[in-house]
């Protein structure tokens, strides 16, 4: 962090230490918070010290550039968050981020996968040999069965299935634990897995098996099983997988504070994207049971002659 201001620097070092902010978090604010820097010293201003008007100049200057409105809110949630942590630290007495309007994000409805189609991904991981079939099958049956995120996967370890334990314990993002339930064909699928490779501290090990899976390696495979399962690999990611786990999940019945503890949301507003299959649901039964959806009846049968 050489060269950064040391207000922004002590911020960086305040996620790291208090919320747990991994690496890329970490990089993607400290991009941010250099790129606003750099405009307010052209204006005569300390970063810690920029006020409203510098904010506002930096905010339309970004939409001038062309940069998407989900960049700009990036930018604006870093800048807001600086500010909050200026506060708590006294360092100044006013927030000029609350002045900021939030840029309109285009409403994007989370991509997922058919329960048809995940049935055939699971059979095409069934089909590939050796340890990489076990490998995918495993993987593929506990992110169906969790919604886990893909870094929450392969962090985990050797130990989390010992048991017969029907819950698995799950560390997501901040630190903060969680328990979600495991279907036996994912217990299954780990139990095999342990069985079939050498001995490690992590239930998907690498190559090397004091290592933990790589992401890159794992993405690989995926992308394999969708070819040899006929689906389009660009369509399947361990991301696409958590979607359709919370959209099956309440297409058939669930309710979103339960989806919101499985998934490990901090806040329901998150969970709330999977609304569109709630809907679709609610017209589905109101179609299928409201008087006025049904078939058109004989003229005079409803108001009683």
């Amino acid at each position: 962090m050489a060269g950064l201001d040391r207000h922004v620097e002590a911020f960086l070092e305040m996620l790291a230490a208090e919320r747990g902010a991994a690496r890329n978090t970490l990089l993607a604010y400290e991009r941010d918070l250099a790129d606003f820097s750099a405009f307010a010293t052209m204006r005569g201003q300390a970063v810690a010290a920029a006020d409203g008007a510098t904010l506002q100049a930096y905010m339309a200057g970004l939409q001038a550039e062309g940069l998407s409105a989900r960049t700009a809110a990036r930018r604006l949630s870093a800048l807001r968050q600086f500010h909050r942590f200026l506060l708590r630290e006294e360092i100044r007495r006013d927030d000029p981020t609350t002045l900021l309007d939030t840029p309109r994000l285009p409403v994007a409805l989370p991509k997922y996968l058919s329960e048809s189609e995940v049935d055939a991904l699971l059979a095409a991981a069934a089909e590939r040999p050796g340890r990489t079939g076990l490998t995918a099958t495993a993987a593929l049956e506990i992110l169906y069965a969790t919604g886990l995120r893909v870094s929450e996967l392969l962090a985990l370890p050797r130990s989390a299935l010992a048991s017969d334990a029907a819950l698995l314990l799950v560390r997501g993002k901040g630190g903060r634990e969680r328990l979600v339930p495991l279907s036996a064909a994912a217990k299954q699928a780990a139990s095999a897995l342990v069985a079939g490779s050498e001995a490690s501290r992590w239930l998907f090990p690498g190559r090397n098996p004091k290592q933990a899976l790589t992401r890159q390696a794992f993405f690989l495979l995926l992308k394999q099983v969708a070819l040899a399962a006929g689906l389009d690999p660009a369509r399947v990611s361990p991301h696409v997988l958590r979607h359709s786990f919370a959209s099956h999940m309440l297409a058939r019945g669930a309710d979103l504070r339960s989806l919101q503890m499985l998934l490990g949301h901090a806040d329901i507003a998150t969970t709330q994207i999977y609304t569109h299959v709630l809907a679709e649901r609610l017209q589905r039964l109101v179609e299928s049971h409201h008087p006025l959806a049904r078939a058109p009846s004989p003229a005079g049968e409803r108001d009683g002659g």
